[in-house]
């Protein structure tokens, strides 16, 4: 596999690319803590620098966790990258909160770590978005055992000069637990984000839709995402869980989530797509479970993608 640690488990990540060298943004939990669900709670971001998607030399822990009791207190969780036009990197992570030991309920909100070198990281104090409970669910309004407001992937848009955010959440109506929708925030800045209704509707089969990429394939937008086999529903139910494509217009834009496709099953998951130096895409994902069914973690080789007739993203074969 391209990247892995000895001891920790490694899963979820994210890139930055310098023009020179591919930043790994991952994951990773002591595996001294015996079971691997534990790693969700004790969750920190580390670092690490390849010249070819393949071959990586790990820097350690790139941000801490915050004080006990803050947004990101318990966990750091997955996020995205992207540089302001005075050449000064954004880190949008989530912050992750469990109430107790004993239990799976937690908040989850979106922080901001900023640098100019991709290694030294300040980051904000406090929450900089968070769910809304006009249009989103948040905890204690459902079954559901999380506010869900995770994963925030930003990206610039020309045409109305602004970022734009879309997060993991889910919907405050529908019928449970079909409630998985893309959240959406908006800024001028970075710095201050304003909630907007989200970009899809409960419904389409996931209870939610983790770890948004958007990335362009030859002049088109797609959508890669993760739902796994456990959290298909309504439409759904019976299917096999992963990593899902869906080709998009212009972004932001209302989306239909229906319509996805499932690029490869859930041995994988946390599927992001890198462009090598020679413009050519490669999924790479995290090793989700092995032979004995049991999570294995770890960032797999990069895999080509290219697009398929029906304008699908797919493995090449």
């Amino acid at each position: 596999m391209a990247f892995d640690l000895p001891d920790h488990w490694v899963w979820d990540f994210w890139f930055a690319d310098d023009g020179e060298h591919f930043h790994l943004f991952y994951l990773h939990a002591p595996k001294a803590l015996g079971n691997s669900d534990l790693r969700h709670r004790n969750a920190r971001i580390g670092h690490a620098t390849s010249s070819n998607l393949t071959d990586w030399l790990d820097h350690g822990q790139s941000i801490p966790a915050g004080a006990a009791g803050s947004f990101d207190g318990s966990a750091t969780w997955t996020g995205s990258i992207v540089k302001d036009s005075a050449g000064v990197w954004h880190m949008f992570y989530t912050g992750a909160r469990f109430l107790s030991q004993d239990s799976l309920a937690n908040i989850e909100a979106v922080g901001l770590a900023t640098s100019t070198d991709l290694f030294a990281w300040n980051k904000a104090p406090g929450v900089v978005c968070a769910a809304d409970s006009r249009f989103y669910e948040t905890l204690g309004t459902s079954s559901w055992p999380e506010e869900a407001w995770r994963d925030p992937w930003v990206f610039y848009d020309i045409d109305d000069r602004l970022w734009h955010m879309l997060i993991t959440a889910r919907s405050k109506g529908g019928v449970e637990p079909d409630r998985g929708v893309m959240a959406h925030a908006t800024s001028t800045d970075l710095l201050s984000w304003t909630v907007q209704p989200p970009l899809s509707a409960a419904g389409s089969g996931f209870a939610h839709l983790e770890v948004f990429q958007l990335v362009d394939m030859g002049g088109r937008n797609h959508l890669v995402f993760s739902c796994d086999t456990a959290k298909l529903c309504g439409p759904r139910t019976g299917q096999t869980g992963g990593v899902w494509t869906l080709p998009v217009g212009k972004m932001p834009g209302r989306i239909d989530f229906s319509l996805a496709r499932l690029l490869v099953n859930e041995r994988l998951y946390g599927g992001r797509i890198a462009k090598d130096r020679q413009g050519q895409p490669w999924l790479l994902a995290f090793n989700n479970t092995g032979d004995d069914g049991r999570f294995s973690g770890g960032v797999s080789d990069p895999m080509q993608i290219v697009t398929g007739a029906d304008g699908y993203l797919q493995m090449r074969a």
